[in-house]
């Protein structure tokens, strides 16, 4: 593992890329001043218009969301200058839109009009967060980073009478700090006396059907809960660049086919080979919980010899 080094004060403005895209066990240098982002012009994100839909293919071009901090005339703008490690901040930030000002009408996605997804760099930390309206185009949220170092921030989002975004910056936290390798492959997960297994294979290009089966205490799990509209909500993130996929199951609470468990069903489809880290979000008991795996594209893997703790305690829904 290399030596941990200082990163220098947060700096508020476009996001920062490390070389581009942070390397898993590449230590952070000293930061100053951020450059702007320079990603290529890309094509809007895939975003499924109800649960029941698959995750439609990338139509104009391979790069998929959250790489960049503008897009189509829309900015994701943090409006907080400081965060500091352990500490409850009121984090605030604002999407303008092309006429430069603060975008206020957003379709409703999944019963909110915004989702605020955080995960370090190294990808070993992921909170789901639903910020506030504070007015006058500002979004409030409670958000606790839980040490130093670079984080990559996504709102995921629709503006009135436009098509899904999904927008992204960094955020930085000063203090020593040492990357995380990836977490290796694992199709299973255990979280708070919960197990979740992953049956299915990432294909680029193709839309993967990925089977995720809730148990506790060697039981199957059939009354999860709705949660945000829907039986369970996947985010996976690509290792090293962070390029963002927010997939939903196949069907919907209530539809009178989709059954509460213990199997949740998605269609996702990844941009390219590599590694990606996956996110589960899911509710039973009156709590969400997160379960989260490493899954290869096209590695034929038994089915979990190994688990995967969840550490995404603060995870924050």
């Amino acid at each position: 593992m290399n030596t941990g080094v200082k990163i220098g004060s947060y700096v508020l403005g476009l996001a920062v890329v490390f070389g581009g895209a942070l390397g898993v066990g590449t230590v952070v240098r000293p930061v100053e001043a951020p450059p702007a982002e320079d990603h290529a012009a890309m094509a809007t994100p895939t975003h499924d218009t109800g649960h029941e839909q698959a995750a439609s293919p990338q139509k104009a071009s391979d790069t998929p969301g959250g790489l960049q901090v503008s897009e189509k005339g829309y900015t994701l703008t943090p409006l907080t200058a400081t965060i500091r490690t352990g500490e409850p901040t009121d984090f605030r930030f604002a999407v303008t839109g092309p006429d430069g000002r603060p975008i206020t009408d957003y379709q409703v996605q999944h019963d909110k009009k915004l989702h605020f997804i955080v995960v370090s760099r190294d990808l070993d930390t992921f909170q789901h967060l639903h910020p506030a309206e504070a007015g006058g185009g500002t979004w409030s949220v409670k958000l606790t980073l839980p040490g130093p170092g670079a984080y990559r921030a996504f709102a995921d989002f629709a503006p009135a009478g436009g098509s899904g975004l999904t927008l992204g910056t960094d955020l930085l936290v000063a203090g020593e700090y040492e990357p995380k390798a990836l977490p290796k492959p694992s199709r299973t997960a255990n979280v708070d006396g919960y197990t979740v297994t992953l049956d299915g294979e990432l294909t680029p290009g193709q839309s993967s059907r990925l089977t995720l089966k809730v148990s506790k205490d060697g039981e199957p799990v059939t009354d999860l809960q709705p949660y945000l509209g829907a039986y369970g909500h996947l985010v996976a993130l690509r290792a090293r660049d962070l390029a963002y996929l927010h997939v939903h199951p196949d069907g919907e609470p209530g539809d009178g086919t989709t059954k509460a468990g213990p199997e949740i069903v998605f269609y996702a489809e990844v941009p390219s080979d590599g590694d990606y880290r996956l996110f589960l979000d899911f509710q039973h008991g009156g709590e969400v919980r997160t379960a989260d795996f490493t899954l290869g594209t096209g590695r034929a893997m038994a089915p979990a010899p190994e688990t995967t703790p969840s550490g995404n305690d603060g995870h924050g829904h």
